[in-house]
């Protein structure tokens, strides 16, 4: 009987320890990791065309997709989300062979596309080109709920694009659906729409055709490698302006496409925050990441996204969050949020990006504190103090940050408001000068790369000359804020951490009587002696740190 105990108390154990692995399935290792139907092919390029009928909800498309041959490999994960089909598959050879896939050699597992091919020699270069049709999923409420979208404007016309971050561009069109792989050489859109409306993509246009049957093929392409999610198509009755913006690496192009009526305010409202942003980012994170393909705000029928040299801009002409100021620190009203925070998303989430959904916070806590960095050169720095502070009455604590790997899952909604704070805290410890230099120096060192946390977070320690390793881990991977305890008892000052991860040792500014200083807690109790002025009633920790306090 006691060893029936033991036996039932360590089956609870180890089913307590993996709960969280049980409401992942085998659709989710397809999407969210590098499967050996994918591991033997790197891509280099995606030439997309996609055709939409407003009417029916429906699109027809082909998706090729040029690669290079990594190792040996038989079966190509081509990936699809239902309830989208695929009519045809060719594959061109070494670049000139042309061989139809018979469709007994694919197989679908729902959302993917198992496809036998031709053994190809490592080292080479191939083509294969997927047509497909159906009706896509529709968005329900984008860009959270994503998918393509289908509205109308204010005057009736139709107006459409897509939201897939975190749900896959596979929504769409048939790719390889991962994060770690972009491709290198980037990427062609040709939209074909009614000759009534404006078909907008990421980059530059490249070709415009009319098809003499009531449509018209725009062409767009970006040189520079993208994420999967970014390669979106807007159409709609848009009007266009062109700008200039003289910037680290010379004339940047600056285009805006907005619908036809919202033409006048939106020139006032990109005019007065577009260039500011981008002097103040380029300042902070180094050279805007997309010089050849320029940079873009569409106007899009959701609230906003980052898509890479065509942002997704929703916010309706408002200041704020459509008016609303998230920081409820007063700094967050007089400036449109979306223009702000999507553009950040150029340097941190387009230029970096995490190989691992998981990692996104690397995407959104950067991104979110690009937008006190953003309030700092308008206001200055105690302003950008308060808005960052601010933020935190949005933090849940509810989960990790860092999500489960290989699963295509991300962590907490933390990500945004609690990276920004970890990363102000971590300000406060290296120093500003040091800090600036390593946002630069990480979007120098990953410029269109893919990379991970621990890359990230490697990164700081090894170019501050501080060990922040624990830090990292605390805010990251537990919900858990530090505490420091302390005891004051004349002149006689004693403090630790408690609520923290093993070894934590992260040091502290705290001032009293007007005296700034730092301290070293730790997990055990310190006791110095204060001098200075030192009193108990004045005595405060510094609340740029994101930690609680407790007096024992």
């Amino acid at each position: 009987m006691k060893y029936f105990s033991q036996t039932i108390l360590l089956l609870s154990f180890l089913l307590a320890s993996n709960l969280s692995f049980c409401q992942f399935t085998q659709q989710d290792t397809l999407r969210g990791s590098i499967t050996p139907e994918r591991a033997w092919w790197d891509v280099l390029h995606y030439t997309v065309n996609v055709t939409p009928d407003y009417t029916t909800k429906t699109i027809k498309g082909a998706s090729e997709i040029e690669f290079k041959v990594l190792k040996e490999g038989h079966t190509m994960q081509i990936d699809l989300q239902q309830p989208l089909v695929v009519d045809s598959i060719f594959i061109y050879e070494d670049m000139g062979k042309f061989t139809r896939i018979p469709m007994s050699n694919v197989k679908r597992e729902e959302n993917v596309y198992f496809i036998k091919t031709p053994g190809y020699k490592p080292g080479t270069v191939n083509i294969i080109v997927v047509y497909y049709h159906g009706k896509p999923r529709q968005a329900i409420n984008p860009p959270w709920d994503g998918g393509w979208i289908w509205k109308k404007d204010e005057k009736g016309n139709p107006w459409m694009s897509v939201a897939c971050q975190g749900l896959g561009a596979s929504v769409w069109y048939p790719c390889k659906d991962h994060q770690s792989d972009e491709p290198d050489n980037g990427a062609s859109l040709t939209i074909i729409a009614p000759d009534t409306l404006t078909a907008v993509g990421n980059g530059r246009l490249t070709n415009k055709k009319s098809n003499n049957d009531g449509t018209t093929s725009w062409t767009w392409e970006v040189k520079s490698p993208i994420n999967n999610y970014n390669i979106i198509p807007y159409i709609g009755k848009y009007a266009h302006w062109h700008d200039e913006y003289n910037g680290e690496k010379g004339k940047l192009d600056l285009d805006y496409w907005v619908l036809d009526y919202n033409l006048e305010k939106a020139k006032q409202q990109f005019g007065r925050d577009v260039k500011p942003m981008l002097q103040c980012f380029e300042d902070w994170f180094g050279p805007y990441p997309f010089y050849e393909d320029g940079y873009k705000l569409v106007e899009s029928p959701h609230l906003g996204m980052e898509h890479q040299s065509a942002v997704a801009y929703g916010n309706k002409y408002m200041n704020g969050y459509l008016g609303r100021d998230l920081s409820g620190s007063g700094w967050g009203k007089d400036w449109d949020y979306i223009i702000i925070h999507e553009s950040g998303h150029e340097w941190f989430g387009n230029n970096i990006t995490t190989n691992d959904i998981a990692d996104m916070w690397v995407h959104e806590g950067f991104t979110n504190y690009s937008e006190p960095l953003f309030v700092e050169c308008k206001y200055g720095k105690k302003a950008a103090d308060e808005y960052c502070q601010g933020l935190r009455r949005n933090i849940d604590n509810d989960k990790p940050v860092i999500g489960p790997y290989g699963v295509n899952k991300e962590g907490s909604g933390d990500m945004y408001a609690k990276g920004a704070n970890l990363l102000h805290t971590i300000r406060q410890i290296i120093g500003d000068a040091k800090f600036k230099e390593i946002l630069r120096g990480l979007n120098k060192d990953f410029y269109h790369k893919t990379t991970s946390s621990k890359e990230v977070e490697a990164c700081f320690s090894k170019r501050s000359g501080k060990d922040l390793s624990k830090i990292f881990h605390q805010y990251l991977r537990t919900v858990k804020i530090p505490v420091l305890e302390y005891k004051i008892k004349g002149s006689s000052f004693s403090y630790r951490w408690t609520n923290c991860v093993k070894g934590f040792n992260m040091p502290l500014r705290i001032s009293s009587g007007g005296t700034e200083r730092w301290i070293s807690p730790k997990e055990e109790w310190q006791t110095q002696k204060m001098t200075d002025g030192f009193k108990e009633g004045s005595f405060r920790t510094d609340p740029n740190f994101y930690i609680e306090v407790k007096k024992r």
